[in-house]
């Protein structure tokens, strides 16, 4: 009965006309070397779905394998009522790895916060100084409150360790959704020293143009999109949601383009290709990105 009202509520979102687009810039397309270099990210995010006490030990299969210099440093979560995290280093890359765990439809509590569809401020405690007009999906900001404490500590645990000056947020789906959140949320907390960025794939909409406008500003961010993957494109922008720029997205023929703007209309674009949920693909959502599928 939830997830039938999940699905009508999307249905709804996607379909209702949307604002009319802005004026764009001109859509580019990655060379090869530039795919290649988010293959390492990509499976950090896809590691994110595996048990807290395996990315901890670093023993999680091909995902691990293919960062294998990577020092965890915590994890947590139960992938029910708190979704998985992971923080580490990456001497390779010289970052520190956040983490986050994307949707499991198992899971109830994953499907209830998904089912959230309301805007509200952030909390001014995690997120302070950021402006009244600034609003996200209630949701999404419940579930980063959950580890928000743990992850900074974490973080700056990994920061001292390796005298490090650079971290990366990583995640999948509602991973992408936490880790958008946790990216602002880092700049926010840490030094101005520290550089923060998040890359993160299959995420749907987590704020009003404000928030929008707010991620531009203050966060570098790539959000990757995959062929006619329908999450990407909600919650719908008539809810008064939006993405912030950083688009590339990964085209039927598998190139990659890079989308300028918030929720570029482009063909070569996520809202643009898939302009609602009925000529979308939901098998799309997984993967492949560079040949790396999702999940544990």
């Amino acid at each position: 009965m939830l997830r039938s009202f999940v699905i009508l509520v999307a249905l709804i979102a996607a379909v209702v006309a949307s604002p009319t687009p802005e004026k764009r810039q001109s859509i580019t397309i990655l060379s090869s070397s530039q795919v290649a270099s988010f293959k390492p990210y990509t499976f950090y995010a896809s590691a994110a779905y595996c048990n807290p006490a395996n990315t901890l030990a670093w023993n999680c299969g091909a995902n691990c394998q293919a960062n294998p210099t990577f020092k965890p440093v915590a994890s947590g979560g139960d992938g029910d009522s708190v979704q998985f995290w992971y923080v580490g280093y990456d001497p390779t890359l010289a970052t520190v790895i956040v983490g986050h765990q994307g949707t499991d439809f198992s899971k109830l509590d994953a499907i209830l916060t998904d089912a959230n569809f309301f805007l509200e401020n952030l909390n001014p405690s995690l997120f302070p100084g950021v402006p009244s007009s600034v609003q996200v999906h209630n949701g999404f900001a419940d579930e980063h409150a959950k580890t928000a404490t743990q992850v900074l500590t974490a973080v700056q645990q990994a920061l001292s360790a390796n005298s490090a000056n650079q971290v990366t947020v990583v995640g999948h789906s509602l991973g992408a959704a936490l880790a958008l959140l946790d990216a602002v949320y880092l700049r926010l907390q840490l030094p101005s020293s520290t550089n923060v960025k998040m890359i993160n794939y299959a995420s749907p909409r987590v704020g009003n143009p404000d928030f929008a406008n707010y991620v531009d500003s203050h966060v570098p961010i790539t959000h990757i999109t995959n062929k006619k993957d329908i999450v990407p494109i909600l919650p719908g922008r008539f809810l008064g949601f939006a993405h912030p720029n950083g688009e590339v997205h990964i085209k039927e023929d598998n190139t990659w383009a890079s989308c300028p703007g918030h929720d570029n209309t482009d063909k070569q674009c996520i809202v643009g290709d898939v302009p609602n949920i009925f000529v979308g693909d939901p098998g799309d959502h997984s993967g492949p990105y560079d040949g790396v599928d999702m999940g544990c």
